[in-house]
């Protein structure tokens, strides 16, 4: 049956507070009499409670700052004088009503927990009550004439409820009553419930309706009048299900039997989450067809034995698996960052042990010759194909020492040199720019690393130099690689492409003579002389040259963690320090002197520009950072973990305990060992809280065995241009704490089941900060991403990002500009050329107000037309063909590389001209799909292919009594 499906958020406090409740999973338990008689179910939501009537719901908030001295005090009280002023708690309620609606709806409680609760309190026994029973989700049904609504959680992260409408429903009859809040207002296209304790939200109504498989958005706004909420909601369809969906966000595991540690993760260009991660054993779950599909070291769970790269790619809203895939060979791997192109090809930088030049088969699988000498680790540069099945080029390259390798790989060995944090050993980081190439920051020990001739430093420094690397699209070619480095130990972590387009680079380092580093004009030309510094180089894109570079640090331990530029040359820098580190026009977040930093250095490096702390006021860092981002309205974002993965194994951090938080907090009081994950984003200029929260499972304080805490073992994780955290999370190690993941979301369990017991845990979260964005993208024949076309050629144009409000499409060949409020517009051209299409999309509520972007639409007469012959050669148990090209061209003559042939059995693609024929042998019998591809772009209707299906069936010999011989 058809239905409409109405979605809306209450976003409630998620603050985990009462003992006995999963972050994970909200409980409504029922009311047996222990509570008044109006309340249906009760749920612990954050700091409060959630009530559910018989037509609406209660909101109970309390002041966190109250709640943060009650909670104190009653666990450090004895009792004495002014214990009763610490104890005031201030609160607020208010109540939500479905106005004209069904005072008795049928209530039909699910997923059903196998716990009770028990209530004797205080010496009514009228309001005792046992065992009350507790569920997942509550649904009321027929609130209004074939309208349900339904109470759930989204995984812990917010409290929601589902109006459903079904055929005959009347969306318009929907309106809700806020009694006893301050005010109602819609901020930035969110629904703010104003109170005496603090503001709750109901986020931006996303809105889509599903027509034959396929999204449309639609338009919805919240409408206020004066206490009563509608939806205002445009042109959706009648037969068509409309989803109204607040927030995007979701938790999730890999699902890995295998032991399956968090490294990596990035975004796609359509809000894909690509995944990385090492998986000890066969049992992560790969897809059918994947690159590779079984474990390359057969397993086996002690540290030094094999680990290969695992790979996963989930649809936007982490339902769905993409694929999944390993990469290895038959020793160690590690991915350290990720990053995706336009086209969705994941790009996959980290390092590998399998390199013995007496076992190639068995080494990681690299599509040209290893560059180097080779050693005990080395760096690896991967580029996957858009469907996670075919390698498109793979790098090793590395000298005869460590190299990708910070100070030592023994993750256990405790703070050294550089390696301020656990994980610190698997810090690079991969990006790419307009056309395609790809840069890499890392380190390495050899001092016969391959350098180029015309590299701006050509030999090893000191023990250990950064090193930073530029590849060309297809991955196949070392563009230029040089050292950066002093005569100490220095790392490169983290690099980003500026404006001009220069690189810079960043990191940390013990030395003082980095030759890329002025003697002046610039913050520091020298070491603080503490134990590290950090600092930021700019280099020209062709790697001759180092432009300037300064040091920053405190005379303490100081490292960069993250690097950032925006439009105007402006660098960002983010990190962690053991000292002062200086706060200049700027606010502070959190106590003075915290220890994790965040500083604008204007284009020369020679001031700062602002520069401010946040934390929690400790001597020592909170966090190790993993992901920084400056936004188009040049709000910074950081993301991080703290706890018990560090000082469990010896390395000297403080923990997550007394960060700043904000009021919508998804979790608003780190757990008791201060082991989570964290997230802040600061308005421009560092003049502002805007968010600022915790994620993870509640660990147990203290030195408690196999706990473990939140955390990654290396690597970079990022957030999008839109400020959304695509976040890799090592999680729920050994199982000791129950965690779930989003409810139909791809595992909600970690399903290992032998080492270390961790699944890879996946964190999409959408900030809502960074203004209006524009994302145009192309369709032709159905096919998303294709840019290039035969005339004449109709494009259809979506605003991916669709958050405007207004868009103004120009199509580049001179026809009027076409003004529209919705994200899809058709356009056909008739004329042969290269357009470039520019979108605008408005929303004058936001920070930016308006955003635009391009892309390029290529119209052409020159079409191909393809076809290929295949034949079976040699006896009947051959299992050759031969493939012959019968492709025609009207206009101009194929080239060399003007096909890819793709023989469907996971060997390597062929580049090949229409003549002559090419032959390949398969392994074995099988079913396999034989695609021939134009690649050349100068035909109009590149890329397009043509598919044969093979099938190669088990052999039977006979033998005849005739000297003829034969098979059956």
């Amino acid at each position: 049956m058809k239905f409409f499906k109405l979605v809306s958020s209450l976003y409630v406090l998620v603050n985990v507070l009462f003992t006995g409740i999963a972050f994970s999973q909200t409980e409504f338990i029922e009311n047996k009499g222990q509570w008044d008689k109006q309340v249906k179910f009760m749920t612990n939501a954050g700091n409060g409670a959630f009530f559910l009537r018989g037509n609406g719901f209660t909101v109970l908030q309390h002041n966190p700052a109250d709640l943060e001295k009650v909670i104190h005090t009653t666990s450090n009280a004895t009792g004495g004088q002014g214990f009763s002023r610490e104890r005031i708690l201030h609160s607020h309620a208010y109540a939500v009503q479905f106005v004209g609606a069904n005072e008795n709806p049928e209530i039909i409680p699910d997923k059903q927990l196998p716990s009770v609760n028990n209530y004797f309190l205080g010496n009514d026994k009228s309001k005792w009550a046992s065992d009350c029973k507790i569920y997942g989700g509550v649904t009321y049904k027929n609130v209004y004439p074939n309208i349900d609504v339904r109470y759930y959680s989204d995984g812990g992260t917010h409290l929601k409820y589902d109006i459903i409408v079904h055929p005959g429903g009347d969306v318009n009859k929907i309106a809700l009553q806020y009694k006893g809040a301050d005010e109602l207002l819609v901020k930035n296209n969110e629904l703010v419930i104003k109170t005496s304790v603090g503001d709750n939200r109901e986020m931006y109504p996303y809105t889509y309706q599903v027509e034959d498989n396929q999204r449309k958005v639609i338009d919805t706004k919240y409408n206020v009048k004066g206490n009563v909420v509608t939806f205002k909601i445009k042109d959706h369809a009648a037969g068509s299900t409309l989803i109204i969906d607040p927030n995007v966000v979701f938790f999730t595991y890999t699902g890995s039997t295998a032991d399956n540690w968090g490294f990596t993760a990035t975004y796609g260009p359509d809000g894909s989450f690509y995944s990385g991660g090492i998986a000890f054993n066969n049992g992560f779950p790969v897809t059918t067809g994947a690159f590779q599909t079984s474990h390359g070291g057969g397993g086996g769970q002690a540290f030094d034995d094999a680990r290969d790269i695992a790979v996963m790619k989930l649809t936007p809203d982490g339902k769905n698996r993409v694929y999944a895939t390993y990469i290895g060979g038959s020793k160690n791997e590690q991915p350290h960052s990720l990053i995706v192109d336009p086209q969705g090809n994941l790009i996959v930088a980290g390092r590998t042990k399998s390199n013995d030049p007496s076992t190639p088969a068995l080494n990681y699988p690299i599509t040209t010759p290893a560059i180097g000498t080779g050693g005990s680790w080395d760096i690896v540069i991967t580029k996957l194909n858009a469907a996670g099945n075919a390698l498109i080029g793979s790098i090793r390259i590395g000298g005869d020492a460590n190299d990708g390798v910070n100070i030592t790989e023994d993750e256990s060995s405790g703070m050294r040199s550089l390696k301020r944090n656990y994980g610190d050993d698997a810090r690079s980081e991969v990006n790419l720019d307009a056309a395609g190439n790809i840069y890499l920051a890392s380190c390495t020990q050899s001092s016969n690393f391959p350098v180029t001739g015309s590299a701006f430093q050509k030999t090893l420094g000191g023990k250990q130099d950064g090193v930073v690397l530029k590849i060309n699209p297809n991955c196949n070619t070392v563009l230029w690689s040089s050292f950066l480095g002093g005569s100490e130990d220095d790392a490169s972590y983290v690099l980003a492409l500026g404006n001009n387009n220069n690189l810079y680079v960043a990191g940390g380092t013990a030395s003082n003579n980095i030759s890329a580093i002025p003697s002046s004009g610039v913050i520091s030309s020298s070491n603080s002389g503490g134990p590290c510094d950090g600092f930021v180089v700019e280099l020209t894109n062709d790697g001759t040259t180092a432009v300037t570079g300064t040091y920053l640090g405190t005379g303490a331990s100081d490292q960069v963690y993250g690097v950032e530029t925006d439009k105007s040359g402006n660098v960002y820098v983010m990190g962690t320090t053991e000292g002062t580190w200086p706060v200049i026009n700027a606010n502070i977040f959190g106590p003075a002197n915290s220890k994790q930093f965040i500083s604008k250095l204007n284009p020369s490096l020679s001031s700062y520009i602002y520069s401010t702390t946040f934390g929690s006021g400790s001597p020592l860092p909170n966090i190790s950072p993993t992901a920084f981002l400056v936004d188009r309205c040049e709000n910074v974002y950081v993301s991080g973990w703290g706890g018990k993965a560090d000082y469990k194994l010896g390395f000297n951090n403080s923990t997550t305990k007394g960060m700043p938080v904000t009021a919508d907090a998804i979790k608003g009081v780190t757990d008791a060992s201060g082991s989570d994950f964290y997230f802040i984003v600061i308005q421009k200029d560092a003049v502002k809280l805007l968010f600022g929260s915790f994620f993870g499972q509640d660990d147990p304080v203290g030195d408690v065995p196999l706990t473990f805490g939140d955390h990654v073992d290396g690597g970079t994780s990022r957030f999008d241009q839109s400020g959304v955290i695509y976040q890799a999370i090592c999680a729920n190690c050994n199982k000791t704490v129950s965690f779930f993941g989003t409810p139909g979301s791809w595992s909600t369990t970690n399903n290992a089941m032998e080492g270390g017991l961790c699944n890879l845990g996946m964190l999409k979260i959408k900030m809502n900060f960074a203004g209006v964005e524009a994302g145009p993208q192309a369709s032709i024949n159905g096919i998303v991403n294709d840019t290039a076309g035969c005339i004449p050629l109709t494009v259809v144009f979506t605003d991916t990002v669709q958050n405007g409000k207004k868009f103004i499409w120009d199509f580049g060949d001179g026809s009027p500009k076409d003004t529209t409020t919705t994200f899809t517009v058709s356009h056909t051209y008739n004329t042969t050329g290269t357009y470039k299409v520019s979108l605008v999309a408005i929303d004058s509520t936001t920070c930016n107000i308006a955003d635009t972007a391009y892309i390029k639409i290529r119209a052409g007469n020159n079409k191909a037309t393809l076809d290929f012959v295949a034949a079976k050669t040699g006896l009947c148990t051959d299992l050759s063909y031969l493939f012959t090209n019968t492709s025609s061209a009207s206009t101009a003559p194929f080239t060399a590389n003007s096909f890819t042939w793709d023989f469907g059995d996971g060997t390597p693609r062929l580049k090949a001209s229409q003549n002559p024929p090419v032959s390949h042998t398969y392994l074995g019998p099988g079913t396999y799909i034989v695609k021939l591809i134009l690649s050349d772009t100068s035909f109009c209707n590149s890329p397009d292919s043509v598919s044969k299906t093979i099938r190669l069936s088990p052999i039977v010999k006979a033998t005849f009594s005739t000297p003829a011989m034969g098979c059956v």
